[in-house]
């Protein structure tokens, strides 16, 4: 048995999120059906992580086992390629991977960025890819805020209530924010993240940025812990895993 690990591109404009669900189109079945198909086995996938429905991926990382040997890794991302044209998702690299290595499990660091197009202008290249705010930001108290969340914290304010995760506690690494011309990037770094965390820091920052809320009333309902008090999440579709690391 072989193990296998691939980076993956996609639009989640068009999907039910990453993972299989009973109902509608996911990047992970798609991917499941298609290698299977492929490779003429059953082929299971392991995502790092669970996207939401809308959410975007630069690379995610998965892995899969299989019996077939793959040594001609340009052939195989031709031909799979091929089968998975009709959707928005590419696979861009395939890689060689010990049987310990898991996607999930294994990863170090997980970097997503939001993108808030921030003009008068409804987006129409960018339709789909960002959350569309005509109201003029304040980037400066969003930078201040965005300092008080780096650091290890209880991030149950932003946790949505359905979140598995066993700790609310995590740690994370850096955010930071960046504009060009009228697009707003907002980074963030941490091994891992709970349900709906990033765009509900989002929604938060908006409201600063907005000046909806002061520097003190930001780090007031971040440390609360009450997600009642949690600005509405940012929409799914500004957000994009852009990369694991291990």
């Amino acid at each position: 048995m072989f193990r296998y690990q691939i980076i993956i591109e996609y639009v989640g404009t068009n999907f039910r999120g990453w993972q299989i669900q009973k109902k509608g189109k996911t990047v992970q079945g798609i991917l499941q059906e298609k290698i299977s198909k492929l490779l003429k086995e059953k082929i299971i996938i392991y995502g790092a992580g669970r996207l939401d429905v809308g959410v975007h991926a630069e690379e995610q990382s998965a892995h899969f086992d299989c019996k077939n040997n793959i040594n001609q890794y340009d052939k195989f991302l031709k031909s799979i390629n091929h089968f998975l044209k009709k959707y928005e998702i590419t696979i861009l690299k395939i890689k060689k991977r010990n049987i310990n290595f898991h996607a999930r499990f294994s990863a170090k660091l997980r970097i997503y960025k939001y993108v808030i197009i921030n003009r008068i202008s409804r987006p129409v290249l960018e339709k789909n890819k960002g959350w569309h705010i005509m109201k003029k930001l304040d980037l400066n108290l969003m930078k201040k805020s965005a300092k008080k969340l780096v650091g290890t914290k209880d991030f149950s304010t932003f946790r949505k209530s359905s979140c598995r995760a066993k700790s609310p506690i995590k740690t994370m690494k850096s955010v930071k924010i960046k504009s060009i011309k009228d697009t707003i990037e907002i980074e963030f770094k941490s091994q891992s993240f709970l349900q709906q965390q990033v765009r509900s820091m989002v929604g938060c920052l908006k409201y600063v940025g907005e000046k909806k809320w002061s520097l003190e009333k930001f780090e007031t309902i971040m440390k609360s812990k009450k997600r009642i008090l949690c600005a509405p999440p940012a929409p799914s579709e500004g957000l994009f895993l852009t990369r694991i690391i291990y």
